[in-house]
Parts: C-alpha cells; structure tokens; sequence
C-alpha cells in the first residue's frame, strides 16, 4: 500500500538551493488508491474531462490552448505536462504553446495591475 503522507521537503543545499523536485508525479500507484478510495467520483472526474476535451464548438487544439494558458496561471506543473504533450498531440504547434504562455502572462499581469490601482486607492484612504 502507498503512503498518503506528504513528502518532506528538501532542506537547501549549501548554495540555498532545493536538490529534489517541490513536485513529485504521482505514481500508478497512488492513482490507483486515488481510483480506489473513490471509484464514482474518479470515473465521473475522468468522464468529465473527456468530454470537456472533445471537438466541440471549440475544437480539441483550442482546448488544449486553453488548458496550457490556465494551467500556466493557476501554475500546476502536472497540468502543464499534461496538456503540453495533449497540445502537441492536437496539433498545437510550438508557436501556437508560446503565444498561449503570453496570453497567460498578459493576464496575471493585468491582474496586477488592476490591482495596483486599488491598492493607491486604498492607500490615499488610509
């Protein structure tokens, strides 16, 4: 049986870098006790996805454009992986990746700057 408890984090090296990966894969392993503990709401999960995924009215590259840009934002290096390879399996070119990645960027910075402008608000109030 796998273990459930987290892993520890590396300590630093002597230059103050991390040795070992923040992010471990999960193992068949684990997903299979994942599928285990919950098999209705693995198989709908999975399900789900599938048809999240399928050609609609966005086809599947698009999708996956999408899929690239988000998970970039919320920053899942699983979700990267994932729909890195799926992008390129849709027939998303390396171009079409990068400008996705931008698209990303420009919105977190948008965020920030929005933001920005409250925060002088906030502060001529104070």
């Amino acid at each position: 049986m796998t273990s459930t408890a987290p892993a520890k984090s590396p300590a630093p090296n002597s230059h103050g870098r991390v040795s070992e990966p923040m992010y471990h894969p999960t193992t068949p392993e684990i997903a299979a006790r994942r599928k285990e503990l919950a098999p209705e709401i693995h198989d709908a999960f999975e399900a789900f996805g599938r048809a999240v995924f399928a050609d609609g009215a966005l086809p599947e590259k698009t999708k996956q454009l999408i899929a690239v840009a988000v998970a970039h934002t919320t920053q899942c290096p699983y979700c990267i992986q994932v729909h890195i390879k799926n992008a390129k399996k849709a027939g998303a070119s390396k171009a079409e990746v990068a400008e996705a990645i931008f698209v990303a960027a420009a919105l977190r910075a948008g965020g920030a700057a929005a933001h920005g402008g409250m925060a002088m608000r906030l502060y001529d109030e104070a």
